[in-house]
């Protein structure tokens, strides 16, 4: 059988880039023309020929050696490749992130060599001439950042493909006929890739699970739990594990604790709530001070380090919020019912205690266990009528009871006080430079099989603020209690914006008359905060909302405490929400061991734990942001034939994208599709340019849309250009 030779690579004048790579791969390793012609299958005399010539060029130039005649070593101070992670683009090119570059390395397609988004890799770079972008090559996955994935499967004769909807997932994924398993043609799968030979165009992988068919609801919102490697159930043995647990609660346990159970208290969430993970106490002390208690339900009592349901929490590490579901971190049988705190019922908490004065000074403080009992369940709505009105008789229209009912007047005046006190705490973190981003929040009405049948919008009122500001009073103290002993603990820090991001956006917010201050940190946040109170009800508030949070640095969780920035602390961290996020679990263990006279623990442990933590929110994160834009393109799809109003959010070579100013579902209208001229982009002005006209489609023009199409796998909705808004 004759050997296979490929043949020679055409214009390939230079093969000085594949040598260095070569050579890199194997840097002990010396190598001559022809072990390096067999590398590169090339075998031609010209091909020879010319790596002869390159291997003469660089040992002359330095850049390798010649161990003895004709056999060459790369020398180990050039060795241009470095570690680090990928980052696609939709246009299957990429940028290598590394910290030793200060500009992203351009790596063109045909040298991704197998390598996937946010994969870690060995990366060769040339072209690190001045005034030139820098490009390279990846020579080596060191490790994937994620081998499964979910995509619809196209089944041929015997074998299938499996193509995702991701636009940054740049290739099929090839399935053998016998690891097909019981998918059936245009199901919605979960693959897992097994292997990538080097001469195969694809991946090779195999069905781990049917999700269903494409575009039912259960389907899709499964689909991007699957994406995301987040779970959608609890194992057995985890559920089995959790309904043995002793839920009782005893004298014996209540006698180590401190008795809140007489004091006044009560909680206030979103009336759909069903885990209650924070109440607060309120008592009026003689000396005219009130003490104030922040009652957090003692989730590390039932959840036992090392057992299989620990275990599980830890993975999990918070629960995802989808449009119409919960996959909660902890079982139910926790969650909603144990360490739920609920009106009328006894429970164990772990509280922050306040004195304070009549102007929001915190004059003492105690942290520890307690056992409390719920007097009211409050919706944020009724607290919010209580707050507008002084009235102590909530209406049927706001009740979550479904009938009006009257609350006392020691709850009512409770009540009143906590807001007056919130207020003055607001006050003063908005003085020391926080940043306020009440952002509007799109909710959806849906129907009993999950169907939207409207939109609206959930924006912040006093009584969220009330709740919000004695969290973060909880919040801070913790940390700053054992901030200042210099023991190891789990922070939550968020680091100053980003200036290149914040000129960026200076750009476009300057098409609406707005500025930034950039004279020094303080000046930064006082402008974002007066940007935000100009912009509010104006048809750019979204817009310019998302830009100023997309400029700042993402919060995250750390041993290491550089304070938090958007909320002008020293020290932070989460204390408050123990059921719903693992690293407040993980502060409740060590507050306790800390006032059990504990040593400092270990910090790279904690670290560990915290970076796995803030991966798990950002995929979290990531979850629900694709839940509602699954949802706003479901939403749109039984609004085909109607005009809207909208706002330009984004302007690109390819098109516009367009916000609806009434449900803030965003699509896109391509360039072509806009037929009263012929566009092209302009990147300075951030715009569209008509040849003809010289007409402009800018940053927040209001124009009028219809749906062209609205797909649900892909959670994108493309409009049709209509008109300008008069």
């Amino acid at each position: 059988m004759s050997k296979k030779i490929r043949k020679p690579i055409k214009n390939e004048k230079d093969f000085s880039n594949k040598i260095i790579k070569i050579l890199s791969q194997s840097p002990n390793k010396a190598f001559n023309y022809k072990q390096i012609g067999a590398k590169l299958e090339l075998d031609d005399t010209k091909s020879r020929n010319q790596i002869i010539k390159d291997l003469k060029i660089l040992a002359a130039s330095k850049k390798i050696i010649e161990t003895e005649p004709g056999k060459y070593l790369v020398k180990a101070e050039s060795q241009d490749y470095y570690e680090g992670t990928i980052d696609m683009t939709s246009r299957k090119t990429a940028y290598f992130i590394c910290p030793d570059f200060s500009e992203d390395v351009f790596i063109p397609t045909n040298n991704l060599n197998r390598a996937l988004d946010k994969d870690k890799v060995k990366v060769y770079v040339y072209n690190r001439r001045k005034g030139k972008r820098p490009e390279g090559e990846v020579i080596e996955v060191i490790e994937r950042n994620k081998t499964d994935f979910v995509g619809v499967i196209d089944i041929q004769a015997n074998f299938a493909f499996v193509s995702t909807a991701n636009p940054k997932m740049y290739t099929d994924i090839f399935i053998p006929k016998d690891k097909i398993g019981e998918a059936e043609n245009g199901d919605v799968v979960l693959v897992t890739i097994e292997d990538w030979p080097k001469r195969a165009d694809s991946p090779f992988g195999s069905v781990i699970r049917v999700l269903g068919k494409p575009g039912e609801h259960n389907t899709e919102i499964h689909a991007i739990l699957a994406e995301y490697g987040l779970p959608s159930d609890f194992p057995i043995e985890v559920e089995t594990y959790a309904q043995k647990i002793d839920t009782s609660i005893q004298e014996s346990e209540i006698a180590k604790r401190r008795d809140m159970r007489d004091t006044l208290t009560f909680t206030i969430d979103p009336k759909d709530a069903k885990d209650f993970d924070d109440a607060l106490s309120f008592k009026k002390l003689e000396n005219g001070n009130y003490e104030i208690g922040i009652h957090i339900a003692d989730v590390s009592y039932y959840l036992e380090e090392g057992t299989i349901l620990d275990d599980e929490a830890y993975q999990r590490a918070t629960s995802v919020y989808l449009v119409d579901r919960v996959v909660p971190m902890l079982p139910e049988v926790l969650s909603n019912f144990a360490c739920s705190l609920r009106p009328n019922e006894e429970k164990y908490t772990f509280s922050a205690i306040f004195e304070v004065s009549p102007t929001s000074q915190v004059i003492n403080q105690w942290f520890g266990r307690t056992v409390i009992y719920s007097d009211q369940r409050f919706a944020y709505e009724e607290a919010q009528y209580i707050i507008e009105t002084k009235d102590n008789t909530i209406p049927v229209d706001i009740s979550i009871t479904g009938e009006s009912y009257v609350v006392s007047d020691e709850i009512v005046d409770a009540t009143l006080k906590l807001d007056e006190l919130a207020k003055i705490l607001r006050k003063k973190r908005m003085a020391n430079g926080a940043i306020s981003f009440d952002k509007v929040e799109v909710k959806f009405n849906l129907d009993a099989e999950g169907e939207p049948e409207g939109v609206y919008f959930k924006v912040s009122k006093d009584a969220n603020h009330l709740i919000e500001e004695f969290m973060l009073l909880a919040n801070r103290k913790v940390a700053e209690y054992i901030g200042k002993q210099k023991k190891t603990f789990v922070y939550r820090i968020h680091d100053e914006p980003n200036e290149d991001k914040l000129i960026a956006m200076q750009t476009v917010i300057a098409k609406f008359g707005y500025k930034i201050d950039f004279r020094n940190k303080g000046d930064i946040s006082k402008s974002l905060n007066a940007l935000m109170e100009e912009v509010n009800g104006k048809k750019e508030q979204n817009l310019i909302d998302t830009l100023a949070i997309r400029s700042m640095s993402k919060a995250k969780y750390s041993t290491e405490n550089i304070g938090h920035y958007g909320l002008a602390f020293d020290y932070y961290s989460h204390f408050t929400s123990p059921i719903r996020r693992y690293p407040d679990v993980m502060v409740h263990r060590l507050l306790q061991y800390y006032l059990d006279n504990g040593a400092s623990v270990d910090e790279e442990v904690y670290e560990t734990k915290c970076l796995h933590c803030s991966n798990m929110e950002s995929l979290a994160t990531n979850a629900e942001r694709d839940s509602i834009k699954y949802m706003q393109v479901k939403y749109m799809q039984d609004h085909q034939d109607e005009e809207f109003l909208g706002v330009i959010s984004g302007v690109t070579e390819w098109g516009i994208y367009v916000e609806i100013v009434s449900n803030k579902c965003e699509g896109m209208v391509r360039i072509r599709e806009i037929k009263d001229d012929y566009y092209t982009f302009d990147e300075k002005q951030y715009a569209l340019v008509g040849a003809t006209s010289n007409s402009v489609l800018q940053l927040g023009d209001e124009i009028y849309v219809k749906v062209k199409n609205a797909d649900l796998v892909k959670k994108q909705l493309d409009f049709h250009f209509l008109r300008r808004a008069e």
